[in-house]
């Protein structure tokens, strides 16, 4: 069976910078699209950031590399009148055309979804800002962080003590990149439909909250903020969480019903604290929560998160001790997907581990093979006069 590639044929116009929208051009792309990215002169400003200083003094680093493999890339001035009427005729060629600009800066730049619309009447034209172009702070601008504290996920992670944190990775920027190539998806079905232009919609906060969606409905819902729960599971099962183990280390742990809960005590060493009447059901165990836990927590210190890992494996209980990201890399789950791909980036050839989609198509999971470009370096190809 062939590579799959379902998007063969489609041209993407990338007007964007950063993570989010590069990173929904990046999915199109390793789905067979064409796409080109148009930059500013000199290039955007994640061509000079990332870990490997050799690769951002060339323009290349790694936060660029992340998510720009397989992209033509074009250096323009779109404050020059004939640079944006030749991004206009690239548009009337494409099928779709992705920007991330604050809103209302590609209407001033003559890129508006009106214009647009004239240009390529079949286009899926897809905005993607902080907080869409509408509400009363549509207009802001913003990054990850930012949205991290206007969307309330940090006043539910850590702890009471600890106040508000910010979750570490930049979750809302690639999840909005995902959000929006799902978005262009629907566009580009709903246009072979009906054969008219399509305006997506995509904001970094709406992600947000449908990211965290029991939460977002539960507020909402009641009006009541929710408590943090630190590394506690939502559930708050006194045989869910985070437990100490022995030598440091912690162990996730998720015996959430019934059949798991009954097969932990099992491991545990006490078969019949599934029938005592104080924990035989999980409105009793709620009612009485902290004895089970005390008990499960002296338990657990007597081994390694390692090795309960393994015992609760062989049982059948979810459980997984608390990793750094280096070990779950290298210890072969990763590989086995086919989650990263490896292609020499720069003028040394540097190694470079980049993501394909994240899923498998009939048993494939489309990858990169072509590495990022220089800014500029196939303008003589897109920009002949």
């Amino acid at each position: 069976m062939s590579s799959p590639l379902p998007l063969t044929n489609i041209r993407v116009i990338d007007l964007t910078q950063v993570f989010a929208g590069p990173y929904c051009t990046y999915q199109l792309a390793l789905l067979g699209a064409q796409v080109i990215k148009i930059e500013p002169p000199g290039g955007e400003m994640t061509r000079r950031g990332g870990a490997l200083p050799e690769l951002a003094k060339q323009g290349l680093g790694l936060s660029f590399c992340t998510q720009n493999a397989e992209k033509d890339c074009l250096e323009m001035d779109l404050k020059n009148p004939d640079q944006v009427a030749k991004v206009l005729e690239l548009a009337a060629t494409a099928d779709v055309f992705v920007q991330n600009f604050r809103p209302g800066v590609a209407r001033r730049l003559g890129f508006g979804e009106d214009v647009l619309a004239k240009v390529n009447p079949r286009l899926v034209y897809c905005s993607i800002s902080a907080y869409g172009d509408v509400g009363p702070v549509g207009h802001r601008p913003a990054y990850d962080h930012v949205v991290q504290a206007m969307s309330g996920i940090m006043t539910t992670t850590g702890t009471e003590e600890m106040g508000p944190v910010k979750v570490g990775a930049p979750y809302i920027d690639y999840a909005t990149g995902l959000n929006a190539a799902f978005a262009v998806m629907a566009g580009l079905r709903q246009r072979d439909l009906t054969g008219e232009f399509q305006y997506v919609d995509v904001s970094m906060l709406d992600t947000a909250l449908t990211m965290m969606a029991n939460n977002t409905v539960t507020v909402a819902t009641t009006g009541k903020d929710l408590p943090k729960l630190g590394n506690e599971a939502a559930s708050r099962a006194p045989s869910s969480g985070c437990f100490s183990t022995a030598c440091g280390g912690l162990l996730m742990l998720a015996a959430n019903n019934e059949r798991q809960f009954s097969d932990l005590c099992g491991v545990l060493g006490h078969p019949e604290w599934a029938d005592d009447p104080r924990w035989a059901s999980p409105l009793v165990r709620s009612q009485h929560q902290d004895e089970l836990r005390s008990l499960f927590e002296a338990l657990f210190a007597t081994k390694s998160a390692a090795e309960w890992e393994t015992i609760l494996d062989a049982a059948g209980v979810p459980a997984s001790r608390v990793r750094k990201l280096s070990e779950t890399l290298a210890e072969g789950q990763p590989q086995a997907r086919e989650l990263l791909h490896t292609l020499a980036v720069g003028e040394q050839g540097t190694q470079v581990s980049l993501p394909s989609v994240g899923f498998k198509l009939n048993g494939e999971s489309p990858r990169p093979t072509k590495p990022p470009r220089p800014v500029g370096a196939d303008n003589p190809t897109w920009l002949k006069s």
